[in-house]
């Protein structure tokens, strides 16, 4: 069988921050899919499957709900490797352009969004959620305070090496 490409980038030269992972076509319409990468591959301890099931929550609810972009959000779901998120986006985006920008000014806003979200994690209830209770909201507000950080000091954009 034919590698996919996500295994042939070198995960051992990945930091935190956001990456155009690939670009499709279907039906004549790019998809754009982001790595949001939260966690240094191999190196830093993964997200907490609890932490990131919140972060699902949260994050598509911000997503879903934000003007210019909800009808634009195809998929947001943690990688199997809990060192970050998918987002696959309608729309062709290319690292360096000022679309490109608007999308981390997005994602960036999601992260601050989740960082300071006080109350009941949206969809977290036993007939909304096939887990209601593999939630942990501290430690998905933890996770997203440090990818606000890193948006403050400009460390974001990245392009795979």
């Amino acid at each position: 069988m034919e590698k996919i490409a996500s295994f042939t980038i070198d995960h051992t030269r990945l930091l935190p921050g956001i990456y155009v992972s690939r670009k499709d076509s279907v039906a004549g319409q790019t998809l754009t899919t982001l790595d949001i990468r939260f966690r240094r591959p191999n190196v830093e301890p993964a997200l907490e499957p609890k932490a990131a099931h919140t972060i699902e929550h949260l994050g598509a609810t911000y997503l879903r709900n934000l003007d210019g972009w909800k009808d634009r959000i195809i998929y947001f779901g943690p990688m199997g490797c809990l060192t970050g998120f998918y987002l696959i986006v309608s729309g062709d985006f290319t690292a360096g352009t000022p679309e490109y920008d608007s999308l981390v000014d997005m994602l960036t806003g999601m992260f601050r969004f989740i960082a300071e979200y006080e109350g009941e994690i949206p969809g977290s209830r036993p007939d909304e959620c096939g887990n209601c209770t593999f939630h942990d909201l501290a430690g998905a507000k933890a996770a997203a305070a440090q990818m606000l950080g890193k948006a403050s000091r400009g460390e974001l954009r990245f392009v795979y090496p």
